[in-house]
């Protein structure tokens, strides 16, 4: 798996980075997944045309010690399809900026 990893958080690190993701995203079936919406704009050509698979994720991965940024493109209705694909360029940049930018928000 692709992701971007930020380790050795602090522990108020860890708080403000929970309290933001139960905010400001979709929490996952497991503890300390999240889901972070792509913006449409950003979609592939091919995530563009699945409109049943829409809206499109990438998922973010929360524990004490860090937090992962996957850099998977999914839809979480199906599983397996062809528009569940790694990040393209924009959608990479758009993640690593989104994690940078936690920081400097937090």
């Amino acid at each position: 798996m692709k992701q971007y990893v930020i380790d050795q958080l602090r522990e108020a690190d860890f708080l403000k980075l929970e309290e933001y993701f139960n905010g400001n995203s979709e929490a996952g079936d497991l503890p300390g997944i999240y889901w972070v919406l792509v913006p449409e704009s950003l979609y592939g050509e091919l995530q563009l045309e699945h409109t049943d698979c829409q809206p499109y994720y990438f998922a973010v991965n929360l524990d004490h010690q860090s937090v992962s940024f996957e850099l998977l493109i999914r839809t979480r209705t199906r599983l397996r399809c062809g528009c569940i694909q790694y990040a393209n360029k924009n959608q990479r940049d758009h993640i690593l900026e989104y994690a940078d930018g936690l920081f400097e928000k937090l």
